[in-house]
């Protein structure tokens, strides 16, 4: 355990001397700030004002954002320390090759979630600074799971993208990809699917929640929108099958339980593929 931990921390001391770091906290930093400027917590649309209409766009932009961030930053973390030889210095010391792999996930974990949670952070406290009042604690901790859920769901695939290849490249290729393909099931594929009427629609309902993008995506409308409106005759389904308890279970724990077997999927290929 103390290896782990010592792994993480020299995983989060690297991560803050890179430059991606510092991009991605200011990124999603500069983007509360835009939000704060353009006054949109002062706008009212479809009904969502102040904190909750601010929370709504930052959900929109995290779908596209986020993903893409810690795939790209964390697809290197196995096969670029192969490809620069320092997988073989750690594992000159008294290091196990689990205490390795999570320790890096762990430390990874730790630098993509944190920067996101603290501008999430600021809207609140920004939002309640501008419309007084309280502040919606079951919205705000349901909306940190989510996020939480989708940082562990692409952390899991990217390490496991990391152990199956040797390059770095390819890893940055085959990254690219998987977010292409998840954000087109989102709308775009699927919708073509229901154009030529030759999927069933409860099966295609069921393919889309099956990403956990979407699965994120519809959890987090919920939160503001439990009727699920905003998303038209869907909802209907949605809601008779599952119900609002049992989908907002799913949206949190799903994209958790896909981040973790892709995760466990990368360790066993890491124990067993050739490590040098």
């Amino acid at each position: 355990m103390k290896n782990l931990l010592l792994i993480s921390y020299l995983d989060i001391r690297e991560s803050l001397r890179s430059k991606w770091f510092y991009v991605y906290a200011f990124v999603f930093g500069g983007l509360m700030g835009l939000f704060f400027i353009s006054g949109i917590t002062d706008s009212v649309v479809m009904g969502f004002t102040g904190l909750s209409r601010l929370l709504l766009v930052f959900m929109q932009v995290t779908i596209i954002i986020l993903p893409i961030f810690i795939l790209v930053t964390t697809v290197k973390s196995i096969s670029g320390d192969r490809e620069s030889n320092i997988l073989e210095y750690m594992l000159s010391f008294p290091i196990s090759l689990k205490e390795y792999y999570w320790g890096k996930f762990t430390g990874r974990f730790v630098t993509v979630f944190f920067p996101v949670f603290v501008a999430l952070l600021i809207g609140v406290i920004w939002g309640l600074f501008k419309g007084g009042g309280s502040i919606p604690w079951g919205m705000v901790i349901l909306y940190s799971l989510l996020i939480l859920s989708l940082c562990l769901s692409f952390l899991g695939i990217a390490f496991f993208i990391s152990t199956l290849v040797k390059s770095h490249d390819v890893g940055l290729g085959l990254s690219f990809a998987v977010w292409i393909l998840l954000l087109a099931f989102i709308d775009v594929a699927l919708i073509g699917l229901m154009m030529q009427n030759r999927v069933s629609d409860g099966a295609i309902i069921a393919i889309a929640m099956l990403n956990p993008l979407e699965a994120f995506r519809i959890g987090a409308i919920a939160l503001f929108d439990p009727e699920l409106t905003v998303i038209g005759p869907v909802a209907y389904y949605l809601l008779d099958t599952l119900g609002h308890g049992f989908l907002m279970l799913y949206a949190v724990l799903y994209p958790i339980l896909i981040g973790g077997l892709f995760a466990f999927f990368g360790y066993a290929l890491f124990r067993k593929k050739d490590l040098l």
